[in-house]
């Protein structure tokens, strides 16, 4: 169990999303020579730091090196992760059941909206929202009086398109800003301490009956694990629905905690990201520090 006793010196939320902004950059440069396996000084000067710096921030920020976390991201380290991960999608989740991996069914518990409530567009639903700080910059919070019903990210001066696209999935709600509401409820998320499988984070899926399989599905990737779409497909006994898997996928209106981060392409390549592919790299990143904190 990933347990708040494991984590030291917890970072505050806003000094990680500041941090995001140079872990940004630094993946950017990664990105692209991941093959040349740069060090630390081409990355630093890449984001704008110095080497020592830019340890530091890393080591604050996620729990690693900057060359572990290069090691993490390349597609070799995706590919072992996917070896590892074989039976991820197993019935019975034999391996790692009681270890850190299995963050996501120590602290979230989930229902469905029924498929009339879905159709309807969300009418007669009151949805609250805003805007907060998290490692992987600004996180947009939605929720209903039923729980956590969307999680979004944006970039500095992308607040109201994510905002938008997020409306646009549930057209007919009723949309309050209150932060104040939604502020506890980054803290859940995003917040090492609060992982608590005592005290679940409720989470509300609205969307198609298959949508809503298939969000279940990435409910049951561990922490440190990856899935393919056609290992999904499979689980989901449609084992040619590959395609349709990832158009579900890439409809996850909740980011991270649903961990659509986690699906990659059947070669272990990273594929696309809702969010951007930038952020997709900085989640399994800190994913990969936080196991490590753990072990």
């Amino acid at each position: 169990m990933l347990s708040p006793d494991r984590i030291i010196n917890p970072m505050p939320l806003a000094v990680a999303a500041a941090d995001y902004d140079v872990v940004r950059r630094a993946i950017g440069h990664i990105r692209g020579h991941w093959r040349e396996q740069p060090d630390i000084e081409a990355i630093a000067e890449a984001a704008g730091v110095t080497a020592t710096e830019l340890h530091h921030l890393f080591r604050r920020w996620c729990g690693l090196t900057p060359k572990a976390f290069v090691q993490a991201l390349t597609l070799d380290g995706a590919r072992q992760l996917l070896r590892d991960s074989a039976s991820v999608l197993d019935a019975t989740y034999e391996v790692g059941l009681s270890g850190p991996g299995r963050l996501h069914d120590l602290f979230v518990t989930h229902e469905a909206m029924s498929p009339g409530e879905w159709k309807s567009g969300g009418e007669g639903l009151t949805i609250l929202f805003g805007f907060h700080p998290s490692p992987f910059g600004s996180a947009l919070v939605m929720a209903t009086e039923r729980g956590l019903a969307g999680l979004a990210f944006a970039d500095p001066g992308e607040e109201k398109s994510a905002l938008a696209d997020m409306k646009g999935r549930w057209p007919r709600a009723t949309y309050v800003e209150d932060s104040a509401r939604t502020a506890a409820i980054a803290r859940r998320i995003f917040d090492p301490t609060q992982w608590n499988p005592q005290q679940p984070l409720r989470v509300v899926l609205i969307g198609t009956d298959w949508e809503v399989r298939v969000w279940e599905a990435l409910l049951e990737i561990p922490m440190g694990r990856l899935a393919t779409y056609s290992g999904i497909a499979g689980k989901l006994a449609a084992p040619k629905a590959a395609r349709a898997v990832g158009a579900a996928v890439g409809k996850n209106p909740v980011s991270f905690v649903v961990p659509c981060h986690r699906v990659v392409g059947k070669a272990g390549d990273l594929t696309g990201y809702h969010w951007g592919i930038t952020r997709k790299r900085a989640m399994l990143g800190w994913e990969a520090g936080k196991l490590a904190a753990a072990v």
